[in-house]
């Protein structure tokens, strides 16, 4: 992960260094820098506030320790084995199995469990799935998440702002007929799909730092949540199959899910129809005997989790 995250951090420092030096003229260095601070001070806001959106949009409720107490207790138990303050717990009424870890300063650290996946899971196979929300927490995976993403937002305006510059004027680029900008602002939207590739990259490696975080902490760890992964992905897949479409109207936040429900479908194909029947681990065993086809392999490349079949062999190993 700190690789992933310095090759990101090195690429935007070498590029932005060369695009200050190009645009040397005082009222285009000083465009570009109130672009700057305006996203940045956007992002800023967007991530302090987050959390109240995405209650809002998931209809999360807080839970009270009265209303849930065996629920808090794992919560409380897991914070402790991690070491890390106890963040507030709440459940979101959608009907997809999921959990998701979020928060801010002004907000605090939030856990979350969906209605559907307490609805799905066994309790254990609970206790494994926020083990993994833990170690979102642990690593600091929002924090971490939320500033190499402003990388990207920042080349991609860039990339506009140089090729306005080179239709109407500006600078260097007013003498020299805008050529030079017009290729900046090419290379600049270029170098945002490479960052976003690298990003995605980073989103899928701090998932199984978080899975294995979970079979650090939860006994059992590694059987536990791959026989949850096994039934969110099995569930997810039969509602897509069903047409359940209204469940899937808000996974615009689906980086923050344990599982990408947009690729539930596919994952599930082979054991969806016969998941009724199957025991929780005949149901991993399935998913671990399918073959990543090198169609799903560059398809994981634009996912933000990992291919489940591969996911599921990592906790295998750690199981081992």
């Amino acid at each position: 992960m700190i690789g992933t995250l310095t090759l990101i951090i090195s690429v935007s420092t070498a590029f932005f260094a060369g695009i200050l030096w190009y645009f040397g003229g005082l009222s285009g260095l000083s465009g570009l820098l109130t672009l700057i601070i305006f996203v940045a001070i956007f992002n800023i806001v967007q991530w302090l506030l987050a959390p109240y959106l995405i209650n809002a949009l998931y209809r999360v409720k807080d839970v009270k320790p009265e209303d849930s107490p065996r629920l808090h207790e794992m919560v409380s138990r897991l914070a402790v084995r991690s070491g890390i303050k106890k963040p507030r717990l709440g459940i979101a009424n959608v009907p997809i199995p999921n959990a998701f870890a979020y928060g801010s300063p002004v907000a605090g650290s939030r856990v979350a469990v969906t209605q559907g996946l307490l609805d799905t899971l066994a309790e254990e196979e609970v206790e494994a799935v926020l083990g993994h929300e833990f170690g979102h927490l642990k690593h600091r995976d929002v924090q971490i998440m939320m500033m190499v993403s402003f990388l990207p937002s920042l080349f991609y305006i860039l990339g506009r702002w140089a090729m306005l510059s080179a239709y109407y004027g500006g600078g260097r680029d007013r003498r020299e007929g805008g050529g030079g900008a017009l290729l900046i602002g090419m290379v600049s939207i270029f170098v945002y799909f490479i960052l976003q590739v690298f990003i995605l990259g980073l989103s899928r490696l701090r998932e199984y730092y978080a899975d294995s975080h979970s079979a650090s902490i939860v006994e059992e760890g590694p059987r536990k949540l791959s026989e949850g992964l096994a039934k969110i992905v099995t569930r997810t897949g039969r509602m897509y199959t069903s047409r359940q479409q209204g469940a899937f109207a808000l996974n615009g936040f689906k980086s923050l899910f344990i599982s990408d429900p947009d690729r539930a479908r596919e994952d599930s194909a082979q054991i969806a129809q016969y998941a009724p029947a199957l025991s929780d681990r005949e149901m991993v065993e399935r998913l671990l005997s399918r073959r990543v086809t090198s169609g799903e392999r560059f398809l994981e490349i634009l996912s933000t989790h990992p291919n489940i079949t591969k996911r599921l062999k990592a906790l295998l190993a750690l199981e081992a």
